[in-house]
């Protein structure tokens, strides 16, 4: 055998194997891989993102900026006073927005002088909050600081109820659930959470149980209170704590209904729904009354869009109840990688969604969180998505716009090439998802937006002194509209 010959044979193939694999490289993409997927059964993507993107995203010509966009990064913000408070400028660049959340850190500065005062803040996200992470975060840092104790609105049912922590949640499967994601007509209107759930099977008994997480401040449930909407046929639902059964009727008169389980603190209960088919549930809410309540709103799959199909009437009437003072929109999971980089449409459709919030809450303060840093495999390594900056500023011009405070969540988590960082940590704070944080990198993120809302609250304070010592007259607060749908509270026939 001439091994010699067989020598260079090989090295002849494995020569020519390299030539060729240069030559094809110049020719492939920059993706190489396709990006990590997630099963897609425990996915849901919004119609009206599908719809967007259909027929608005794909029909834009290129995507490199325009000058007038090179040249917005520089531009100076100046604020008018608002109840004789003004806010130094910024621009574009470093924009945040303070100005516009004045409101709320108006209701911050009397809960500390008055700790059995309310503040309440509701937090709408996607997958980034799913199973309460960076929220739960949020709330226990106003919660620390400021008292309160509850974990705030929950649904009935949810895609995360068994990852969650902070409450314990069980249902029985027989519960008719309808979404904003995917429902543009709902047979009644959809809750504060995007929902609204009926238990409609006649034979067998549809239920729901919660139970206390185990963490401070959320170790117990607080005046559990049901919400329902209007029907034309009356319901009963059986609470069952511990050894006790308390039956009580459900009264469906009014757009939104309130019935209260128990007054003060207990640690879980069942409520099985009798003959109340045709009543809208939305959800219990668990808070003591006083310090700061923070609601997550999360879903898999949201864009952030669905909030335009509000109904503005229904909105007020839960928040006649919860009195909102801050609304957070936390967005752009969803949204990165649709075949273009030209995010004009979704600056569209998000500027009419946080219009409809302000229609919906009259007079709260609006807060618009950007998408995180997310990376991408191009040319065998991993960096930040092309996406993500283009995506990033169109948040925050709709926040601009609509006169929202804004968090650059991109740049707050260390900008370009972060979420490999966060990956690659030992211990690591993010998923191999490279889009998603694990729970030790929500606890971070979840501090690091509060540090830039509270860096405001401290701000405020500060310029709220002067004013008040400079004798400066306050202009008129904005008031909140006269709220047009009443509120029945505790409609119980016992």
């Amino acid at each position: 055998m001439n091994t010699k010959s067989y020598f260079f044979q090989s090295f002849a193939i494995v020569a020519l194997a390299f030539v060729a694999f240069i030559g094809f490289k110049q020719i492939l993409p920059d993706k190489i891989f396709p990006d990590s997927k997630v099963d897609s059964k425990n996915v849901l993507i919004d119609s009206l993102l599908l719809e967007s993107v259909a027929n608005d995203s794909l029909s834009q010509k290129g995507d490199s900026l325009s000058e007038s966009e090179k040249q917005e990064a520089g531009e100076k913000i100046t604020f008018n006073p608002a109840e004789g408070i003004e806010f130094p400028s910024e621009t574009f660049d470093n924009y945040k927005g303070f100005q516009y959340l004045i409101s709320f850190y108006e209701k911050l500065y009397q809960l500390e002088k008055n700790p059995q005062s309310k503040v309440r803040i509701a937090y709408y996200g996607d997958s980034m909050t799913d199973g309460d992470l960076i929220v739960q975060d949020v709330r226990s840092n106003y919660q620390e600081r400021f008292g309160g104790n509850g974990v705030g609105f929950v649904s009935i049912t949810s895609e995360s109820a068994a990852s969650r922590g902070s409450v314990k949640s069980t249902y029985s499967k027989n519960w008719k659930t309808l979404s904003y994601l995917n429902v543009k007509n709902p047979i009644s209107p959809f809750g504060v959470n995007g929902h609204v759930f009926f238990a409609n099977d006649k034979v067998n008994t549809t239920w729901v149980q919660y139970e206390a997480g185990l963490n401070k401040n959320v170790n117990t449930l607080d005046n559990p209170t049901l919400f329902y909407g209007r029907a034309n046929k009356k319901g009963n639902v059986n609470f069952i704590i511990g050894k006790d059964t308390l039956r009580k009727s459900l009264v469906p008169n009014n757009l939104i209904n309130t019935l209260k389980v128990s007054s003060g603190s207990i640690k879980a209960f069942k409520a099985n729904f009798i003959h109340a088919d045709s009543i809208p549930i939305y959800g219990f809410n668990f808070d003591n009354g006083i310090g700061v309540h923070v609601d997550n709103f999360s879903q898999r799959g949201n864009s952030g869009l669905p909030i335009s199909m509000f109904n503005a009437n229904v909105m007020q009437g839960f928040n006649n109840n919860l009195k909102y003072d801050l609304i957070i929109l936390h967005y752009g999971t969803n949204v990165l990688n649709y075949g273009t980089k030209n995010y004009s449409w979704y600056q569209r459709g998000m500027t009419k969604a946080v219009n409809k919030i302000k229609e919906s809450f009259p007079g709260v303060s609006i807060l618009i969180i950007s998408t995180a840093d997310k990376s991408t495999k191009y040319d065998l390594e991993m960096k930040t998505d092309s996406a993500v900056v283009p995506l990033m500023k169109a948040q925050k011009r709709y926040a601009l716009d609509t006169e929202s405070g804004f968090v650059n969540l991109y740049t707050l988590m260390g900008g370009d090439g972060s979420m490999v960082k966060w990956v690659d940590e030992s211990p690591a704070k993010a998923n191999k998802d490279y889009t998603h944080f694990n729970q030790r990198g929500a606890k971070a993120i979840g501090k690091l937006l509060y540090d830039q809302l509270n860096k405001g609250y401290e701000q405020y304070k500060v310029l709220r002194q002067n004013r008040d010592t400079n004798g400066s007259k306050p202009k008129a607060v904005r008031k909140t509209k006269t709220d047009s749908v009443s509120v029945k509270k505790d409609s119980v026939n016992e």
